[in-house]
Order: structure tokens, then C-alpha cells, then sequence
């Protein structure tokens, strides 16, 4: 043992100096790799525990989607339960229509609003730009004009000093030299004015397109109105056929009451009354006569709380005169709060 030691400080005495630097070098390099790995590791150690803890709760609710399936059929297989269950989600379908019909008009409202304001806003930019474009290329032509008549004097003067070479012209030449200064130094400041009107005209010329900054708050508030209005005609249709507390109540539940909606017969009788009204609710011969009456009554009554806010208060629109009052946003029907725009 004694004799494989003194060969190992052998074999350290016998290495080269700067082969030592280069083991050295080399072994730095494995400890940082080593320590770059176990930090990786761990990160990846962590996104695994990350995508289990993920597994189990998508699990999870897989296993409460079975059980609500297999509670569906259930309902569905035995007679007495299975027409009100029909009945209920039949009346949660009819309160879906009515808010898609919300989330259509809206879309369509404010993609014609959008693409409205985006040509003023263009037209706007490209009549400001117009202005703004002459004004530079006459200033660089006045600039442009300043500086020629500059070179010339300047250039004026060096014909004249070069033709005073006369002995007697000495004083003359004085003269000439001052005034060939003078000239040379407004036509370098000329220049000087001609490259920043050159630079202003080409930054003014390579100027983008700004982008369009969106709706304006008047708009978003008009648009907000007319949804609001659409809402309303929509609650009214709905509570004509008597169905609007029904199916606003199945809207909030995720399974069928536990009441009864019935016998077989009237829930039948239920279910044509559900079609007729969702017939009604896409009814849209008067439609745009009814939201337009809306529409004037709210522009009157609507109250903002800041003149940046689009949504007004629901106090304000729920105010009733002659009964032409609306609730639709105080009672947040067809969830219309997740469609106005902000």
C-alpha cells in the first residue's frame, strides 16, 4: 500500500504544470455539468408531481361526469322522472337561445361599429398626415431655396475676392475676405437647416400606420345599450308565454329539481309551450323597431357612476315609468354581464 502511495505522489510530481491547470479546468467543468443536471432533474421532478397532482384532479372530475351520466340515465330510464327531466333541460336550452341571440347581436354590433370607427380613424390620420406632409415639404423647399441663394452669394463673393489680385486691391481684398466669411458661414448654417428639414420630411414619410386604438366609450355605451335592450325584448317574449321564471330557475341548477314538473301530459303539454317560445325568442320581424324604443328610453335614463365607465347602473335602467322599466341587469338575466363590453 505504502508503495502504490508513493507511486500516486510520483505520478502527481511528474505531471506537467499546465496539464494540472487543465485538470483542474477539467474537473470545474464536470462539478458545474453536475450541479446544471440536479438543478434540471429537480425541475423535472417537480413537473412531474405537477402533471400526477393534474391526473388526479382531471380523475376527479371525470368520475363526477359519470355520476351525473349515469344519475341522467337513471332519470331518463324510468318514465316518472324522465319526462321532467326532459322538460328541464329543455327550459335550460331555451335560456341558452336566448343568451346566444344576446352574444350574436352584440358580435355583430360591434363588428360593424369597429370596422365603422376604423375608417374615420384612418380617414382622420390620413387627412392629418396630408397636412402634416406639406407643411414639411414646404418648409424643406423654403429650406431648400435659402440654401441655394446661400451658395450662390457665397459663391459670388469667391469670384469677386479672386478677382481683386491686384498690389492696390489690398484693402478691397480685406473687405472681401469678410464678406466671403460671413457668407460662407450662413451657407453652412443653411445647409445645416436643409439636412434637418430633409430628415424631418423622410421620418415624417416613413412614419407606420398606427393601429387602431378600439372603441370608443360612446360606442362601447351605445352597443351596451342596444344589448341591453335586445335583453329586455327578449325577457318580455319569454314572459308572455309564461316560461321566463321557469327557465331562468332551470339556468341556475345543474340537475332537475326534485319538484315535479308534472304527468307525462303536461310535461308534453310543457315541452310544445317551450318550442312555441323559442320560436318566439328568434323571432325578428319587429326586432329591430323594438330594440330601437328601448334603446331611446335607456339613452335618457341611463347613469354612469365615472365618464370612463360603459356599463351604467342597473338602479338607473330598473327605474320604472308607465311600467317600461328594466330589470335585465339588476337581476343580471342571460348572464348578460359576461357579454357588455367593458
Amino acid at each position: 500500500m505504502k508503495r502504490i502511495r508513493q507511486l500516486g505522489f510520483l505520478r502527481v510530481a511528474l505531471i506537467p504544470e499546465g496539464a494540472d491547470e487543465a485538470e483542474r479546468g477539467r474537473i470545474m467543468h464536470l462539478f458545474r455539468n453536475r450541479a446544471e443536471l440536479k438543478k434540471a432533474y429537480g425541475s423535472v421532478q417537480d413537473e412531474l408531481q405537477r402533471m400526477r397532482d393534474r391526473i388526479k384532479q382531471q380523475e376527479g372530475a371525470t368520475a363526477r361526469v359519470q355520476e351525473m351520466l349515469q344519475a341522467l340515465e337513471e332519470r331518463l330510464s324510468a318514465p316518472v322522472t324522465g319526462y321532467p327531466s326532459m322538460v328541464f333541460y329543455q327550459l335550460r336550452h331555451l335560456w341558452v337561445t336566448g343568451r346566444k341571440l344576446l352574444e350574436q347581436f352584440l358580435n355583430e354590433l360591434v363588428a360593424q361599429q369597429e370596422e365603422r370607427e376604423r375608417r374615420q380613424f384612418l380617414a382622420e390620420y390620413n387627412r392629418q398626415q396630408f397636412s402634416r406632409r406639406q407643411a414639411v415639404e414646404t418648409e424643406f423647399l423654403m429650406a431648400q431655396q435659402t440654401a441655394a441663394g446661400a451658395r450662390e452669394e457665397a459663391s459670388g463673393f469667391e469670384r469677386a475676392l479672386a478677382a481683386l489680385h491686384r498690389p492696390w486691391h489690398y484693402f478691397r481684398r480685406r473687405a472681401a475676405r469678410q464678406n466671403l466669411q460671413a457668407a460662407t458661414l450662413k451657407s453652412m448654417l443653411a445647409e445645416q437647416e436643409l439636412e434637418s428639414s430633409r430628415s424631418t420630411r423622410e421620418s415624417v414619410a416613413a412614419e407606420p400606420v398606427p393601429e387602431f386604438p378600439g372603441l370608443s366609450i360612446e360606442a362601447r355605451r351605445l352597443i351596451n345599450l342596444a344589448t341591453i335592450g335586445y335583453g329586455q325584448v327578449l325577457c318580455d317574449r319569454l314572459e308572455r308565454t309564461g316560461l321566463l321564471e321557469s327557465a331562468r330557475e332551470a339556468s341556475a341548477r345543474r340537475e332537475p329539481p326534485a319538484e315535479s314538473y308534472g304527468d307525462r301530459a303536461a310535461c308534453e303539454t310543457l315541452m310544445a309551450d317551450i318550442q312555441r317560445a323559442s320560436l318566439l325568442l328568434q323571432q325578428r320581424t319587429t326586432l329591430q323597431q323594438e330594440i330601437r324604443d328601448q334603446v331611446e328610453l335607456f339613452k335618457t335614463r341611463a347613469r354612469y357612476r365615472a365618464s370612463s365607465d360603459t356599463l351604467p347602473t342597473p338602479e338607473s335602467l330598473a327605474v320604472a315609468e308607465n311600467g317600461r322599466g328594466s330589470r335585465v341587469l339588476l337581476e343580471d338575466s342571460w348572464e348578460i354581464y359576461r357579454l357588455l363590453l367593458r
